[in-house]
């Protein structure tokens, strides 16, 4: 009797003990039926740091030659791009340059053929964006500067004149440290005197741009 009390002791020894070490691998094992692991879209890592590009596009303006004629201007412009931005948070802040040739030209049927020529624009714009992912709109607004002429019979003038401009665009981080661009800004380069077209003549020049271009961020 007394060993049959003892076979039946270790048998519920060992019974209990295999119990507590098939829970406890129950518990460190993962379920075969758990969720998976969720996947997420890295954002675009950072909008920090310097950026070179290229631009081009196309702009519709009017020049006024006062007491004579108002007439509408337009053309192209294609040329390059350089900039910094830093990122504080979801916030984008940064500076940008552009230089680029232009050919925006319109003429009024005026007495003495009056004609309006943008040869070259550049502007020195901040710029405040949202860093959403790999897109990022912004608003841009700075100094803009550039030469156009005045013509008619009498003569031309050339001047380079500088002004203002504002706009807003968004911008594509689509490969590695490339991002294209889209934006719109309004140029305003002031007026100036075309002594050699007829004296105390006032000419203007205001335009809108559309370009787009793309960035190589390092």
């Amino acid at each position: 009797m007394r060993r049959v009390w003892l076979a039946s002791a270790c048998v519920a020894a060992l019974t209990i003990s295999g119990g507590a070490a098939l829970a406890a691998d129950m518990y460190a094992r993962p379920s075969p039926y758990a969720a998976p692991m969720q996947s997420y879209v890295v954002p675009y890592a950072t909008w920090t740091g310097f950026y070179v590009g290229v631009n081009g596009g196309a702009g519709w303006g009017s020049s006024t030659w006062s007491g004579f004629s108002n007439f509408n201007t337009s053309g192209g412009l294609v040329g390059g791009t350089v900039g910094y931005n830093h990122q504080f948070g979801s916030v984008v802040g940064g500076v940008e340059g552009d230089l680029d040739w232009a050919s925006i030209q319109g003429g009024g049927v005026c007495t003495f053929g009056c004609q309006t020529t943008n040869n070259w624009l550049g502007t020195v714009r901040g710029r405040v964006g949202y860093a959403g992912g790999t897109w990022m709109p912004y608003l841009t607004g700075g100094l803009a500067f550039g030469n156009f002429q005045a013509g008619n019979i009498f003569g031309t003038s050339n001047t380079t004149n500088a002004g203002w401009t504002l706009g807003a665009g968004v911008e594509y981080a689509f490969a590695g440290n490339w991002t294209v661009k889209a934006e719109y800004l309004y140029v305003d380069l002031g007026n100036f005197n075309c002594s050699t077209c007829i004296a105390g003549t006032n000419v203007s020049s205001t335009m809108n741009l559309v370009r787009a271009g793309v960035n190589f961020h390092f």
